[in-house]
């Protein structure tokens, strides 16, 4: 985590620290992330946990990562509004940031969990929950997030991944764009991970992702 922060530190604005990371190596990969950042000026951190369980629970394990201090942290929309807003009374200072539909889920993978769909009916439908329970940033596929932008308006930060540069397969994601498509229809924050965690130079693939969308 350290050195691929270092590598993009400059480049990208926010480093995030998925469920796999933090659940290896802990608080030790947000310190390591953010001391290898500082060099270059230092990033944001977004801690992608994707809480889902009762209120009390969730405020709980916010309270635990609150001295982390987290620029955003993820919780599924799905798991309601007094979770949402229980996420936010226990964080205050971190965007709460709602996840609204996987993007490794498609209308009849929604159709077998019982989620109504269609995926983007669905991801305005829980963006409009969750910011209504005090979320201030929303998690939504390249294909939703311009009608989740219509919905929530210009002051919510929408996040977007299954972001993948032209020439680069979908991996295990279903509803995916280019950056260049995801920022014109709406979204603030790019997820990009493989295309540059996997690159043989990663520091060269997230200068030309950046460059493709200046």
């Amino acid at each position: 985590m350290s050195e691929w922060a270092a590598l993009v530190a400059g480049t990208v604005s926010t480093v995030k620290i998925g469920l796999e990371v933090y659940c290896r190596d802990g608080a030790a990969a947000v310190h390591a992330a953010r001391a290898a950042a500082e060099p270059s000026g230092g990033i944001d951190l977004f801690l992608d946990l994707k809480l889902h369980d009762i209120p009390a629970t969730v405020s709980g394990a916010c309270h635990a990562v609150a001295a982390l201090q987290p620029d955003y942290l993820t919780v599924h929309a799905s798991g309601g509004a007094e979770m949402v807003a229980a996420a936010v009374e226990a964080l205050p200072g971190t965007a709460i940031t709602a996840v609204t539909v996987l993007t490794s889920l498609d209308d009849s993978s929604l159709a077998e969990i019982g989620l109504a769909g269609p995926s983007r009916s669905a991801a305005v439908r829980l963006a409009l929950l969750a910011t209504a329970a005090g979320a201030r940033a929303i998690v939504c596929s390249p294909h939703e997030v311009a009608a989740v932008r219509e919905a929530v308006g210009p002051s919510i930060t929408l996040i977007t991944p299954g972001v993948r540069p032209a020439g680069i397969g979908p991996d295990d994601q279903r509803r995916v764009a280019t950056p260049a498509q995801a920022i014109r229809d709406g979204a603030d924050l790019l997820v990009i991970g493989r295309p540059i965690t996997g690159a043989a130079d990663p520091r060269s693939a997230a200068r030309s992702i950046a460059d493709e969308i200046a």
